[in-house]
């Protein structure tokens, strides 16, 4: 594995599954120097995006696409990545010394245990940011970390890639790795749910653009809450305003059945962190908690 520190500085580079990642990451690559000489797509937006961000790159089968490269990413989604380490390992696609990347925050480099016998230099980068699938997400990389897991002697490759691409290198133990992808799944894809699920609402009040109205307070919540965590807590549950709580559920029931459970999921949480930090006092959380365990009423 040293000798992966002696690699030109330019690489092949091919990537297996050109979705939103694998695209995106593609054209950093390119952007940085390296050569890109083959990618693998099935479906048709696959395609379309690797015309539009690779042009000129060759589309073609994984195997070959894995035959071309020194560099190989694999952006497949978490339940394929495993199948497809296996697949590879057993029809011997890999070269010896080939540098495989994944980029699963589930996983870290242990999942390349199928293809320990064929000698490639396994790491796991996974972009803490959400992808659209277009040029914007190139800016956003300057802004992005990337959760790095190697072996050792792997580690200042790993760092180099991402640094190239313009993003920040976090390393993240092996076995810290299902933890970490829990809390950003958590905080960036529930977050979607809750804002979606919020514009709804507002809209059903008659506002004409829900958008123009939340962004503001959403910008300033979000901005509040990364710098001082819990204390940036305001509202009723906060203040332990039990009956404005019992009024926003009675108007939930009549939105789509996804809402009020989110709703009382979330307050409970807060309840129960303000209680905790001392925001809250036992005496008001008892009737809040008390609401938010009732049965929900529909029409």
């Amino acid at each position: 594995m040293p000798a992966a520190t002696q690699r030109p500085a330019r690489l092949d580079v091919g990537i297996v599954g050109t979705g939103r990642v694998g695209a995106v990451l593609g054209a950093a690559l390119r952007h940085a120097g390296h050569r890109l000489v083959a990618v693998s797509g099935v479906s048709e937006q696959s395609r379309a995006r690797a015309a539009a961000l690779l042009p000129g790159i060759p589309v073609t089968s994984v195997e070959e696409v894995v035959g071309r490269a020194e560099l190989v990413l694999l952006t497949v989604p978490d339940d394929v990545l495993p199948l497809l380490i296996a697949g590879l390992s057993a029809t011997s696609s890999w070269q010896a010394g080939q540098l495989v990347v994944h980029t699963s925050g589930r996983y870290g480099t242990a999942i390349f245990e199928a293809a320990s016998g064929h000698h490639i230099l396994g790491l796991a980068l996974h972009p803490a940011m959400t992808f659209t699938g277009t040029s914007m997400d190139l800016v956003r990389l300057a802004d992005c970390s990337f959760g790095i897991t190697a072996p050792e002697a792997l580690r200042a490759v790993a760092e180099a890639l991402v640094l190239e691409m313009g993003a920040e290198p976090v390393w993240i133990e092996d076995r810290d790795r299902p933890m970490y992808h829990a809390g950003l799944a958590h905080g960036a894809n529930h977050l979607v749910t809750l804002v979606a699920q919020a514009m709804q609402v507002v809209g059903s009040a008659g506002v004409q653009d829900p958008q123009r109205l939340i962004a503001p307070l959403l910008h300033a919540a979000l901005d509040n809450a990364l710098r001082l965590g819990d204390g940036a807590l305001t509202g009723p549950v906060a203040r332990g305003d039990a009956g404005t709580v019992a009024a926003h559920l009675a108007q939930l029931n009549e939105q789509t059945p996804d809402i009020r459970p989110t709703y009382v999921a979330l307050a409970r949480a807060t309840a129960e962190r303000a209680l905790a930090s001392g925001r809250l006092t036992a005496a008001d959380a008892e009737p809040l908690l008390d609401i938010l365990a009732a049965p929900e009423e529909r029409p």
